[in-house]
C-alpha cells in the first residue's frame, strides 16, 4: 500500500501541474497536499490499520483532481480519474470503490456513513481551523471570482463564511477536540469584521445624509448659478472694457494720422509741384476718417427710453437691472419695482439672465464693427503707401522726362 501511496503522489502532482487551470488558485496542489497533510495528522493516532491509512491517503491525493475537468460535480470525476489510476496499478475493485466512495464523501452536504469518509471530510475543511484561514479565504473568494467571472462583494463573502464555519461540524473526535477552539477564533474574527463592515457602512449612510442636509441647507444649486451668473456678466464686462480700449487706440492713432496729414501735406498741395501727392493723400484721408468714425460707432452708447411701468414689471417685461431701463423714473417707484423683483426667484434669474443676453449682443455689435475697423485701416495703410510709392515714381519719371527735353 505505501507503493500505491508513493504512486499515487507522484502521479496527481504531475497530473495538476499539467492540466489544472491557473484560475484555480485555492483548489490546486498546495491544497490538495494540506488535505494529505491533515489526513496524516487524524490517523496518525488512529486505530486504523495500514491499509485503511494508505486508501485514506490516495483517496486525499485524488480528491479534487476533478477541477481539471469541472466545478460542479468534481468529486465524480475525481472518482473517474482516480479508478482510471488504479487499475493501471492492478488494484482490486472492492479497494477501488472503497477509495471512490471516500473521494465522494468530499461533497458539499454530505453526511459521511463510515469512519473514513468522516476523516477525509474533516481533512478537507481543516482550513476552516487554521491560523491562516483569512488567507485561505482570500484565495478562495478570489478563485470563485476567477472561474464564475464576476465580483463578489467582501460583505457577502463574509456573511457566507459565517453561514459555513456556524453549520460546520467536525465528524471525528480527534479533529473536534484539536480543531474546534481554533474554528471558533475564526468565527468570532469573521463576526466582528462584519460588524465593522455594517459599522462602516453606517457611517458612511450618516456621513451622506448630513452631506445631502448640508447641499439642501446651503441650497448649492442656487449658489451655483449665482456663481456662474457673476462670473458671465464679469467676462463680458471685461470684454466689453477691452473693446472700448481697441477702439480708443484705433480713435487715437487715426487721429493723430489724419493731423500730420493735414498740417504737413494739405498745405502744400497747392503747389502744382505737388500735385502728385494728391490722390495718394486723398485716399490715405479716407481710410483714416473712416477708421474713427467705426471707432466712434464702436464705442457710441445707445440711448434708451429709462422708463417703465408697472404693467412691465407685473408682467416681467423691464430687466431693472440695466440703468437705461429706469434713470428716469422716481426712486420710489425704483424701489418698489426692485422688490417685487426680488421677491420673484423667477423673475430675478429672468432679469439675469436678459441682462447677460444684452451684453452678449452689444459685445457682439462692439467687436464686428472692431473687426470692421481694424481691416479698413490695415487696407488703408498698404494701399495709401502702394499710392504714395506710385506718385513718387511718377513724378521722378516725369522729371527726368522734363530734363532728357531740356537737353535735347
Amino acid at each position: 500500500m505505501e507503493t500505491l501511496v508513493v504512486e499515487a503522489e507522484k502521479y496527481v502532482i504531475n497530473y495538476l501541474n499539467e492540466y489544472l487551470d491557473f484560475k484555480y488558485v485555492y483548489h490546486n496542489l498546495a491544497h490538495t497536499q494540506r488535505v494529505v497533510s491533515k489526513v496524516n495528522e487524524l490517523v496518525e493516532t488512529s486505530e486504523l490499520d495500514a491499509n485503511e491509512k494508505g486508501i485514506l491517503q490516495v483517496a486525499a491525493w485524488f480528491h479534487d483532481t476533478g477541477f481539471t475537468k469541472t466545478i460542479e460535480g468534481h468529486e465524480k470525476e475525481s472518482m473517474k480519474i482516480a479508478s482510471a489510476f488504479l487499475k493501471t496499478q492492478e488494484i482490486d475493485t472492492k479497494t477501488i470503490e472503497t477509495i471512490s466512495n471516500i473521494i465522494l464523501a468530499t461533497q458539499m452536504g454530505y453526511e459521511p456513513k463510515t469512519k473514513l469518509e468522516g476523516i477525509i471530510k474533516d481533512a478537507d475543511c481543516a482550513h476552516v481551523s487554521s491560523k491562516k484561514y483569512d488567507e485561505y479565504a482570500s484565495l478562495l473568494r478570489k478563485e470563485r471570482e476567477l472561474t464564475l467571472n464576476k465580483t463578489i462583494p467582501r460583505s457577502d463573502w463574509i456573511s457566507d463564511n459565517i453561514s459555513f464555519l456556524t453549520h460546520h461540524k467536525f465528524y471525528t473526535d480527534l479533529a473536534a477536540r484539536k480543531w474546534e477552539r481554533r474554528k471558533g477564533k475564526n468565527l468570532a474574527n469573521l463576526l466582528q469584521s462584519q460588524n465593522k463592515i455594517k459599522e462602516d457602512t453606517q457611517k458612511l449612510k450618516q456621513k451622506k445624509a448630513e452631506l445631502n442636509f448640508k447641499k439642501e441647507k446651503l441650497d448649492l444649486p442656487e449658489r451655483g448659478i449665482e456663481t456662474m451668473f457673476r462670473v458671465a456678466l464679469r467676462n463680458h464686462i471685461t470684454l466689453s472694457d477691452i473693446a472700448d480700449t481697441k477702439a480708443n487706440i484705433l480713435l487715437s492713432v487715426n487721429a493723430i494720422m489724419i493731423s500730420l496729414v493735414l498740417s504737413n501735406l494739405v498745405s502744400k498741395l497747392d503747389n502744382p509741384s505737388n500735385h502728385y501727392l494728391i490722390w495718394p493723400t486723398a485716399v490715405f484721408s479716407l481710410f483714416t476718417v473712416t477708421s474713427i468714425v467705426l471707432s466712434v460707432l464702436a464705442t457710441r452708447p445707445n440711448v434708451t427710453k429709462g422708463k417703465f411701468t408697472k404693467e412691465d414689471v407685473a408682467d416681467k417685461k423691464v430687466n431693472l437691472l440695466f440703468f437705461g431701463n429706469f434713470h428716469k423714473m422716481k426712486l420710489d417707484e425704483f424701489e418698489w419695482a426692485m422688490q417685487e423683483m426680488m421677491q420673484d426667484r423667477d423673475y430675478l434669474y429672468s432679469s439675469l439672465t436678459k441682462d447677460l443676453y444684452f451684453l452678449g449682443l452689444v459685445l457682439n455689435r462692439k467687436y464686428n464693427l472692431l473687426r470692421v475697423t481694424y481691416t479698413v485701416f490695415m487696407i488703408g495703410i498698404i494701399i495709401s503707401v502702394i499710392g504714395f510709392i506710385i506718385a513718387f515714381q511718377l513724378a521722378e519719371t516725369k522729371v527726368l522726362a522734363e530734363s532728357v527735353n531740356t537737353l535735347l
